[in-house]
């Protein structure tokens, strides 16, 4: 196995480790809001604003994970009616928007909202967290989707990625 295989299987494997770590925080917080309405007939303020907050970090890391793993959604009903030289051709031609797309959307963008929200000093509600660390996630996945697009265009050109 390659230097670079055994490295992105490391970061997978970390990247695993964070989404399963927030997924289980998720669900403590859901479960103590819901605990504590129902049963203490009282409610907590801060368990609905981390819940959301959670599920975006969630949300947001676990679509550059899946990018990694190569299981995002597609359809390639289309795709699957070329050839091979075709198909590599089209593979590269998707790597390539989904590099320009996490840098530009998730990474440009993702800094600036980063910083806008940093600058102004906006809190969040309950917990008092500067947003921009919430937003933060945004430009650390859009790299993460750049560096696993640049991996898989390697493979790609390997012919070891041929769908």
């Amino acid at each position: 196995m390659k230097k670079a295989d055994v490295l992105f299987n490391k970061v997978y494997r970390i990247m695993e480790i964070i989404l399963v770590s927030i997924f289980g925080l998720l669900v403590i917080d859901v479960l103590g809001q819901v605990f504590s309405r129902y049963i203490l007939n009282t409610s907590f303020a801060f368990t609905e604003e981390l819940a959301r907050f959670s599920l975006i970090w969630l949300s947001v890391l676990g679509a550059a994970y899946l990018n990694g793993k190569r299981e995002h959604l597609s359809m390639d009903f289309l795709y699957q009616k070329f050839s091979g030289s075709t198909k590599k051709k089209i593979l590269l031609f998707i790597e390539l928007c989904i590099f320009l797309f996490a840098l530009i959307v998730m990474v440009i963008g993702g800094f600036n909202l980063v910083y806008t929200t940093l600058h102004l000093g906006q809190l969040s509600g309950t917990l008092r967290i500067p947003l921009g660390y919430i937003y933060a996630i945004l430009p650390v996945s859009g790299l993460l989707i750049m560096l696993f697009s640049v991996y898989h265009t390697i493979k790609i050109n390997a012919n070891e990625i041929i769908d």
